[in-house]
């Protein structure tokens, strides 16, 4: 299944227009796939609102980014008309841009679709980096989020790790496909890659109510 059409009725309704860069990423890109100057070729999985981009180009790298929404496109390349070439509309679980990428980069897109669909990206993902390449994944669901087993929030059991859910779920109502990980699931799915630097993040609000999600940096085999 590929990109969720919810994601493009939530950007034309200017949802979800988050602006400033994920502290998270910006760690991670930061210690463990510094990039080296302009020949260092960047792509962005699920850019978004294009919330990351500031960071990248301060850093003077060759930046690409991908995006399923029309919407969220075009409105990033009225912002940033000097990536008028580098932003492009694609369902990410099919296609990725043509070349080769040192590193490419997701906060939180491509867990929104089922397991097929994140199966192919990762594929995709692993044809388009350089033999030394890095994939950094930020803010990808666990099954510790207690959304996953909120069966009330649940519309539809998509798959063993990807659900639906309605205004019940405090995070994810009317947002298409959730994909949720644990350890054992995420090795599997990265299973030509080497994990590492693997972080589980879990948040409990106080009343016994959990968000949680992994970062990690997976290196090509």
């Amino acid at each position: 299944m590929g990109f969720s059409t919810e994601w493009e009725q939530q950007y034309a309704s200017s949802n979800h227009l988050s602006r400033w860069p994920w502290s998270d990423l910006v760690s991670y890109v930061m210690r463990h796939a510094r990039p080296t100057g302009s020949g260092f070729k960047v792509l962005e999985v699920g850019c978004g609102a294009g919330a990351n981009i500031p960071f990248f180009l301060s850093l003077g790298v060759d930046y690409t980014a991908v995006d399923g929404s029309a919407s969220t496109i075009n409105n990033l390349k009225q912002a940033y008309p000097e990536l008028q070439d580098a932003l492009h509309v694609m369902d990410f679980s099919k296609e990725l841009p043509a070349g080769k990428f040192d590193l490419i980069i997701d906060r939180g897109a491509i867990t929104h679709n089922d397991t097929q669909g994140i199966t192919s990206t990762i594929a995709n993902i692993y044809a388009s980096l350089t033999d030394q390449g890095k994939f950094i994944g930020i803010d990808w669901f666990s099954t510790r989020y207690s959304d996953f087993n909120n069966a009330d929030a649940c519309i539809e059991q998509v798959d063993e790790w990807t659900r639906t859910f309605n205004a019940k779920s405090r995070s994810f109502a009317n947002l298409g496909n959730v994909h949720f990980s644990d350890k054992a699931h995420l090795e599997t799915l990265f299973s030509d890659f080497t994990l590492s630097n693997l972080q589980h993040k879990i948040i409990e609000d106080g009343t016994g109510w959990e968000l949680a999600s992994y970062n990690f940096v997976a290196d090509k085999k």
